[in-house]
């Protein structure tokens, strides 16, 4: 149902349910949630999240969805990762809907390929989404990409949804993987900070948190190591202290 590795500091992950087109039921959410919390405690400093098949996944189980389990489960997912301190990155190989839209949404960056196709169907089976889903639809591509998807029940494929902000670069599994590399050598705290910012808008910018978590990069060993790399014309080695 889920598969994992590590490829250095990368955790990738896989939704394993091909005969399912990789949907989401309760197990597979505490699954996944679980991963993600265990990789980043374990030292993963960026993870992948992406589908086996050809879909990335194709929303929820339609014969688990409507109970109060399923639903603890799915928003329990997306919570794991957002407040995980490491970048997760979704590789979109496929479909993305309903669910899967959302699980999408919930990663940092998303990366997708020429199959890349989202969409948020609820109205078509009297289901909703929650207002987390909405606003972070509607802040990553628009006010009318959001309406189109959710009121207009359509569907954005990967080349206009690149366009309209919702996908941050085309590539498949491999070019993803590539990125979450490359974002695993950078600090730690920095980037944890910038999450937590950019993941809590209800947060006002004089919040103690907050105000600690930027002064606690600023007094991190990992400035005084980007300061002697510059130095030493090197590349630093960040360590997250």
């Amino acid at each position: 149902m889920l598969n994992h590795h590590d490829d250095g500091d990368v955790a990738v992950i896989t939704l394993n349910r091909p005969d399912r087109r990789n949907a989401l039921n309760a197990e597979l959410c505490d699954m996944l949630g679980e991963v993600v919390h265990e990789k980043a405690s374990r030292g993963a400093r960026a993870a992948v999240i992406t589908g086996e098949g050809t879909s990335f996944c194709s929303g929820a189980d339609l014969d688990a969805v409507y109970d109060d389990v399923f639903l603890t489960a799915l928003y329990g997912l997306f919570d794991a990762i957002l407040t995980s301190p490491m970048p997760v990155v979704a590789a979109v190989n496929g479909p993305a809907i309903g669910a899967g839209t959302q699980l999408a949404l919930a990663c940092d960056l998303r990366v997708a390929d020429e199959r890349a196709v989202f969409g948020v169907p609820t109205a078509r089976n009297g289901l909703a989404v929650d207002p987390w889903t909405i606003r972070r639809l509607s802040e990553l591509a628009g006010g009318g990409v959001a309406r189109r998807l959710l009121i207009g029940a359509g569907r954005i494929e990967r080349d206009e949804a690149v366009i309209a902000g919702l996908v941050d670069r085309e590539g498949d599994l491999d070019d993803a993987l590539a990125w979450a590399t490359e974002i695993a050598t950078l600090a730690p705290l920095s980037l944890a900070y910038s999450k937590r910012v950019l993941n809590n808008p209800a947060l006002g910018v004089d919040d103690p948190s907050l105000v600690a978590d930027f002064h606690a990069c600023f007094a991190s060993e990992d400035v005084a190591e980007g300061r002697a790399a510059r130095a030493e014309k090197r590349t630093p080695v960040f360590t997250g202290r």
